[in-house]
C-alpha cells in the first residue's frame, strides 16, 4: 500500500471507531479487550494518536513516552479523541516524504512507518469498538487487511522480542483467498519467526480465509474458527497464546 492509502485507511478507521464508541456507549464492555470498557479503548487510542503526532509533526528523532491517557469522559472524551485523530491525519498528510523522526519497525521511511502503523493501530481498535455493538466488528478492506497481516509477520514478529517459539522447527502458512497473498512463517525454539511471502512447502499448519478474517483472527479479534484451519491445531493455538502485541 502507498502512504496515501494508509492515511486514508487511518482516517476512515478513526471515524468508524468514534462512531462505534458513541453508539455502544462508553460504559459498554469491549469483548475483544477483556477488562476494558469502551472509554478505556477510546482513551488508549487517543493517547497513541497524540503520541504518534508528536514524532511526525515535530520531527522528534528520539523516543519519548508521551503524556499518558486523558481522564476525560463522556462527550468531552469523544471530542478529544476526534480532535487528536484529525491532528494525526493532518500531520501525516502535511509531512514531507523526507521526514526524519523516530520509528520502531522496518519501513521504507519514517513517514511510511507511521502512516502504516497508525492505520493498523486504528483499524484494529475500530474493530474493538465495534465488538461492543450487537453486530460485532464490521468489514475491513481486503487490501488493508492483507497489509496488516504482512505488518504482523514481517515487521512485528521479525523482532527478537517476539514470544512465538516452538520446541522444534515448525511452519505456519497463511493464505488469503480473496487477495491471493500467502505468507509462510518459519518458527523455531530460539530465533524470531522468519516469514517468506509465497508458498514454500510443506507446512505443519495452514490458515485460510478472506484477508479481513485472517487479519482480525491473527490480531486475536476473532476466534480461530472464523477461518479454515488445516494441519496441527496446536500450532495455531500457540500463535494465539503468544503473539499478542502490547503497548508496554
Amino acid at each position: 500500500m502507498k502512504i496515501t492509502e494508509h492515511i486514508e485507511a487511518l482516517d476512515a478507521a478513526g471515524r468508524g471507531l468514534a462512531d462505534a464508541a458513541a453508539e455502544a456507549g462508553l460504559d459498554a464492555e469491549v469483548p475483544t479487550c477483556p477488562g476494558w470498557q469502551v472509554r478505556d479503548l477510546v482513551r488508549h487510542t487517543a493517547m497513541v494518536h497524540r503520541w504518534a503526532t508528536t514524532f511526525v509533526a515535530e520531527g522528534r528523532t528520539e523516543f519519548h513516552p508521551g503524556d499518558g491517557e486523558t481522564a476525560l469522559d463522556g462527550e468531552e472524551l469523544l471530542t478529544y479523541f476526534r480532535e487528536g485523530h484529525a491532528r494525526l491525519v493532518a500531520a501525516l498528510r502535511a509531512a514531507p516524504e523526507t521526514l526524519e523522526c523516530w520509528s520502531f519497525l522496518p519501513a521504507p521511511s519514517p513517514l511510511a512507518f507511521w502512516a502504516r502503523r497508525q492505520a493498523h493501530e486504528t483499524t484494529v481498535h475500530r474493530a474493538d469498538a465495534e465488538s461492543a455493538l450487537p453486530t460485532g466488528p464490521g468489514p475491513v478492506d481486503p487490501a488493508v487487511a492483507a497489509d496488516g497481516v504482512d505488518e504482523l509477520f514481517v515487521a512485528f514478529h521479525a523482532r527478537d522480542r517476539s514470544r512465538v517459539h516452538t520446541p522444534e522447527p515448525r511452519t505456519l502458512r497463511v493464505r488469503a483467498t480473496d487477495t491471493g497473498d500467502v505468507w509462510t512463517v518459519h518458527l523455531s525454539p530460539t530465533a524470531p519467526p522468519r516469514t517468506e511471502r509465497g508458498t514454500t512447502p510443506p507446512a505443519d499448519t495452514e490458515l485460510t480465509g478472506p484477508a479481513a478474517r485472517l487479519y482480525l483472527t491473527l490480531w486475536n479479534r476473532l476466534p480461530l474458527d472464523s477461518i479454515t484451519l488445516a494441519g496441527d491445531e496446536d500450532l495455531a493455538r500457540l500463535w494465539r497464546e503468544t503473539s499478542a502485541i502490547t503497548w508496554n
